[in-house]
Parts: structure tokens; sequence; C-alpha cells
């Protein structure tokens, strides 16, 4: 069987899983749509949450990047993964307790304001506006090369299966809907990294592969993969020339950002008890922790597979490298897509692939005959090109494909609950509405959810970067806007609604100003995007870091020299923090 057949099958089938999910766990009432009504088993909800959590950042985009950035990759995986840890411990557990349904509604309580609860939404819509872009570019990534349709085509039936399991089941149908998704994706994501570590390696486990020798050369992979890369003038793959501040910041950028997304949270409303919340987070990272620790194994295996498919000789020989007459399939497939693209630059009809801005090597390349690196690859194709570059069986490839549908349809699921359940329940019930009957939130819930999808799909198909690095702008909002009035909001009883408001919109406006000024996103960009012209060295992936910074030091500024939060709220703010059981607390 052909692999756009097998391809259209095994996704269809996902498909119907999906729909069929949704049809029977349709939401009847408000709690079921905003939180599943509150009766999810924690490993359940941990896997729901791996799903919600594993976007097509982490499935297409993450080992893209630790493919070309090498050991500057590495912030990405400490960053979210060790978000987790702190969601776990500090947030989890207190916000299940308070028991209510979204993040501003906390906020608004807490802080005892509506324009607090405004101003979170606001927060909320940019955060999940931003992270969802990318999970749609990924959906059009993932259609338009295994169903060989155009990027509009492949984003419009991704928003139409969306549609249907979003607005109709709410949270109870994504949450059930995810779970299905998390076990495709997982399976997708390690089968092919099983049979390329023991093609490579005869290793079949690739978090072993990746310390174990290249067959046939005697050499460990990474300093195989070291060699191949620097006699192409590329950094050494185990080296990065990023700066330490600059790791710094976007790790920790993405730690406290992960820790402040609201489709992220909402999954610990979910559950029955305050103790499940963080066995849920528990769970979540073991079910993480399946793809985290295979993606440093794919990104270098898949590099180490890309280099030497098109260097097939001596560097800098006549005949060593391929030509572009006798290239494989899966380059002509991907060409298709304009995701990979060939320039014959010197005429000589092969394939030279090269770091041209490396200025030393300059002289070699021209030596070589070399007129300029002639290969671009988006590197968001390199999980989903990985099974064909190693030439495995095509059952292998379509799975690949159903794997990254599911990875970017399960976090823009929940993305969009969380923008819908902000402009209905937060936004309309609880501010400008209020007399709003069950029914009635219920229809603008899912109103919300399908203009939301709309302005989705049309960021998918305008994206304002690749996958990755779309999220990691999303997580530096919600590290600088809603992750320190959330921790302020739990531990501190001084911080009042003022301090609250004006730390949030430093924050977000900051970040914001800062994205905007150096990527430009839908204009062209004011600023040199350079670390030259970054403010202390740091990128726009890790301003989020500053900007947090900024929302404590307002926040605590301005509630010094305003009113003391009303004794009621402190006494609520202790209530939170005390554990079930101490001093006659009550498990809601």
């Amino acid at each position: 069987m052909d692999l756009t057949t097998l391809t259209y099958i095994v996704v269809g089938l996902s498909f119907a899983l999906y729909i069929g999910i949704a049809i029977w766990a349709k939401a009847s009432t408000t709690g079921e749509f905003y939180v599943a009504g509150k009766g999810v088993n924690p490993v359940v909800n941990g896997m729901a949450t791996a799903a919600d959590w594993m976007s097509a950042a982490s499935f297409i985009s993450m080992a893209g990047l630790i493919a070309f950035l090498g050991y500057g990759g590495s912030v990405y995986l400490m960053g979210w993964t060790g978000g987790y840890c702190l969601l776990a411990m500090l947030l989890a557990p207190y916000l299940r307790k308070y028991g209510k349904f979204t993040v501003p509604e906390f906020i608004g309580d807490r802080y005892y304001s509506k324009a607090a609860r405004i101003v979170a939404v606001i927060c909320l819509i940019f955060i999940s506006f931003t992270y969802v872009a990318g999970q749609m570019r990924g959906v059009g990534i993932v259609f338009s090369r295994f169903l060989e349709v155009e990027i509009l085509t492949g984003l419009i039936v991704g928003m139409g299966i969306v549609f249907i399991y979003a607005v109709l089941g709410g949270m109870k149908g994504i949450t059930y809907t995810q779970v299905a998704q998390y076990c495709v994706l997982i399976v997708a994501y390690t089968i092919p990294a099983i049979f390329i570590a023991f093609q490579l390696t005869g290793n079949p486990l690739p978090q072993l592969a990746f310390g174990s020798t290249v067959n046939g050369t005697g050499e460990f992979m990474l300093e195989r993969l070291n060699k191949v890369v620097t006699e192409l003038g590329f950094l050494e793959y185990t080296t990065t020339n990023k700066s330490t501040i600059d790791i710094f910041a976007i790790t920790a950028a993405l730690m406290v950002g992960t820790a402040g997304l609201p489709h992220v949270i909402v999954r610990f409303f979910t559950v029955p008890k305050v103790r499940d919340a963080r066995s849920s987070a528990g769970w979540a990272l073991v079910f993480i922790a399946l793809l985290y620790t295979t993606a440093p194994a794919v990104g270098a295996m898949a590099r180490l597979n890309l280099t030497e498919t098109i260097q097939t000789g001596e560097v800098g020989a006549e005949d060593g490298n391929l030509s572009y007459e006798e290239r494989p399939d899966w380059m002509k497939r991907w060409e298709s897509t304009g995701l990979l693209k060939f320039e014959d630059k010197n005429g000589d009809g092969r394939i030279q692939y090269y770091n041209d801005a490396n200025k030393d090597f300059a002289a070699k390349a021209t030596e070589y005959g070399w007129a300029g690196n002639e290969l671009t690859v988006d590197r968001d194709i390199m999980v989903l090109a990985n099974p064909e570059i190693a030439q495995l069986p095509n059952w292998v490839i379509a799975l690949v494909a159903a794997g990254g549908i599911a990875a970017a349809l399960s976090t823009a699921a929940g993305l969009l609950l969380v923008i819908s359940s902000g402009v209905s329940h937060d936004l309309l019930k609880g501010t400008f509405t209020p007399d709003m009957t069950e029914g009635q939130e219920l229809m603008a819930g899912r109103i919300a959810a399908a203009v939301a999808i709309l302005i989705a799909g049309y960021l998918g198909y305008n994206p304002p970067g690749f996958v990755a690095q779309v999220v990691a702008f999303a997580f530096g909002l919600a590290a600088s806007s809603l992750f320190p009035v959330i921790i302020m909001g739990i531990f501190s009883k001084k911080i009042n609604r003022e301090g609250a408001i004006a730390g949030m919109l430093t924050g977000l406006i900051f970040t914001m100003g800062y994205i905007l000024a150096y990527k430009g996103v839908f204009f062209e960009p004011i600023l040199a995007n350079t670390p030259d012209n970054w403010l202390f060295g740091i990128s726009p992936e890790g301003i989020g870091t500053v900007g947090m910074v900024l929302n404590f030091i307002v926040a605590f500024a301005v509630s010094k020299v305003t009113a003391e939060p009303p004794e009621h709220i402190q006494h609520m703010v202790e209530d939170i923090r005390v554990p079930k059981g101490a001093s006659g607390a009550v498990d809601h």
C-alpha cells in the first residue's frame, strides 16, 4: 500500500476515535464543560495533562531544535520539565483547594477586583493565542506533507476536528480525547526512535543509543556527530554559542512560564481532591519523561542522518556531495511543501550543505568551489522527515503523521477551551452579565470557542515564527504576567489589587513590547535581533524572566504605598495554604 493511502487510513482512524470520544463525553453542564465535573482520576488526568502539554512544539519542533542547536537546545528540555516541578509543588494543590473554574476567577477573587479578573483574561488571551499559533502551524506542516494538500486545506481540516470535540465535549470531551491522543503520539514518537537507534548503533533504546558507538565506525554518536558537522563549518554539537545569562533567562522563563500557563493549570481543577492535584502532576511528569528523554537522541540521530545523506564522500571532493538529480524521494516530497529548498549556487548540480555564515570556513568553501550553502531545511520538519531519511517502512511514517497531528490538536483544544472559558465565564458571567443562565453561559462558551478556532487558524496560516520559538514567546508572556500574581496570591497576604493589576500590566507590556521590537511578528522588526542589541544579552525567548522580575517589583512597590487587602482576603490566603486536616481545614 502506498504511503499516501496508508497515511489517510491511519490519520482517519485516529480522527474517528477522537470524534467518537467527544460524542460519548459530551458536556451537558458548565462544570463538565470547564473542569470535566471535577471527577477525573489523577492517573487519567496525568496522561491528559501530558498530551495537553506535549504540543507540536514538543513532538515536532523540540527535537528539530536540538538537532540544529545541539547543546543549546537543552534549555527547552530543562525549562519545560522543571516547570512541572514548580507547578506540582507551588501551584496545583493550592489552586485546586480554592476550587474554582479558571485562573482569572482565582485572581479576581483573591485580589477582590473585577478589573484584576479582566486584566488576567487579557493576559490569558495573549498567551493562549500566541501558543495556539504554533500548534496550528504544526497541523499545517503535517497535513501539507503527509496528506499532500495545501497548508490552508490542512488547517481547515484540523480546525474542523478541534471544533467538534472542543466545542461539543468541552473539558470533559477534551480530557478523554487527550488520553487517546497521548497514546497515539507517544507510540508514534518512540517506535521510529527505536528503529533508527537500532539501525545506527545496534541498541534499540534511544536513551542508551545516544551514548553508544555508531555501527561500522567505532565512534560514539556524539563524537561522530561533532566530527561530521565541524567538517562543514558548523558549531560542535556538544557546545553552544549562547551566553550563560541567555541560557539562564530562557530556562527560567520556560520553567515559570510552564507553571503560569492557564491551559495547564486548569487541568488540576478537574480532579476530585486536593491531593489528587499533586498526584496528577507526578503522573504527568512520568508520561512526559517518556518523550523528553527520547528527544535528545532523536535530534542527534536526525542531524547525523541528514548530514550524511547529503555529504556522501570526503568534504571538498568533486563527488563528495549528493547529486541533486540523485536526491532521495523524501527530499523530493518535502521540496513540494516549500519547507526544504535547494538553490544550485555554483551550477555543479550537487548539493553543498555547509555553514556559510562561518567566516573561518569561507576560505575552505571557496577552495572547494562552493559558492554558498545551497540547502535550506526548516527545523520543524526533522522529526517528521527522520523516518523517511532512515528509510523506515511506510506504516511507521504514517504513524508519525498521526502522532504529529495528535500532539498539535491536543494542545490546541486545551488552549481554545481556556480562551472560551475566559470569555464566557470570566468576562460575561463573572463581569458584564452576571444574571445569565447556565445554558446561556454554556452556549456563550461554545460560540467563543468557535470564534477562537477561526482566529487560531489564521495565526497558523500566518505564523510569527517556527513552532518552538512561537511557543517560547507564549511561555515568556505567562512567566511575566500570570505566574507572579498567582504565586503572590497564594503566598503573600500583603499584595493588593492595585499591586496585582500594575504588576500584570507591567510584565505583559514589557515582554510583549520586547518580543515585537526584535521579532516584528506581523511587521518588520524595529531592532536588529542580535546579541549585541539585546537587553543584558537576553534574547526575546528569555526576556519573560526580566518581565517576571519587573512584575514582582512593581506589585510589591505599589502594594506598599496603597491600602492593605481586606482582612477577610488575608484570612482566605491563610486558609488556601493550610494543609488538609490542619487547624480544621476542609478539603473542598
